[in-house]
């Protein structure tokens, strides 16, 4: 696995913080369809791990995972993991703390 995620201060302090009050967490970078192209956080087992997720990296001890498939459309990019204020739309844990990721490519 190479790493191909990375994350700024401000979202590593959010994996903390969620990880001191959750437990272990899982991220997922979203296709697009309900979460928008923003990373899904869940509590680790929440959602299963398909036989077609790839994990990019870990972040804070977190894996980050994307669809194999949907990295391949996408060009295999490298992630940048970001904070913006409010909550995402999603289920994401992160909008309890009234953030949300965001997912830049470097």
């Amino acid at each position: 696995m190479a790493d191909r995620v990375t994350a700024t201060s401000a979202a590593l302090q959010v994996i903390a913080d969620l990880q001191a009050a959750r437990g272990p967490l899982v991220l997922f970078q979203s296709g697009g369809c309900c979460g928008g192209t923003a990373p899904v956080c869940v509590r680790a087992g929440e959602l299963p791990i398909a036989a077609g997720d790839l994990e990019l990296g870990r972040l804070g001890g977190t894996p980050f995972y994307i669809d194999a498939e949907q990295d391949r459309r996408w060009g295999r990019p490298t992630f940048l993991i970001d904070v913006g204020p409010g909550a995402a739309d999603g289920l994401s844990l992160e909008g309890v703390l009234g953030v949300h990721f965001v997912t830049r490519t470097v």
